[in-house]
């Protein structure tokens, strides 16, 4: 069974997608499959002042709730997908990254974008597995 994850403390969708999707495994598993996230903070509709270190974290706040609404946390994060307006914020978005995967770090593809949502210069979406 398959359904969307619709959150508050998270932006809401700009386009004709969901947040997330769950995917409810036979046996009482779950897989989680995240919309890309941006450092837009929700209650502002904004993006959060600052530069790549500020809205890789916020992105990840991000990801956390749409998580938590689909009954999983970053504990059960397996893969990243990275997308960096410029290669060369790289190293500040892993030192804010690293700060959330400390234990058993997921599988992560980093990729320069040619632009981002909303002038982002980051945006991350996560694939998430918990067992039952």
């Amino acid at each position: 069974m398959r359904r969307a994850v619709q959150v508050e403390n998270a932006p809401g969708a700009i386009g004709p997608y969901s947040q997330g999707q769950v995917i409810d495994l036979p046996g009482g598993g779950r897989l989680v499959y995240t919309a890309g996230q941006v450092g837009l903070d929700p209650a502002k509709d904004e993006m959060v002042p600052g530069g790549v270190r500020e809205q890789t974290e916020r992105a990840l706040t991000n990801v956390a709730a749409v998580l938590a609404g689909a009954g999983c946390s970053m504990a059960d994060v397996v893969k990243t997908t990275v997308f960096l307006a410029d290669m060369q914020d790289f190293q500040s978005m892993n030192d804010v990254y690293a700060g959330h995967f400390t234990d058993s770090p997921p599988a992560r593809s980093t990729v320069a974008a040619a632009g981002l949502p909303r002038g982002a210069r980051v945006e991350i979406e996560v694939v998430a597995f918990r067992g039952p």
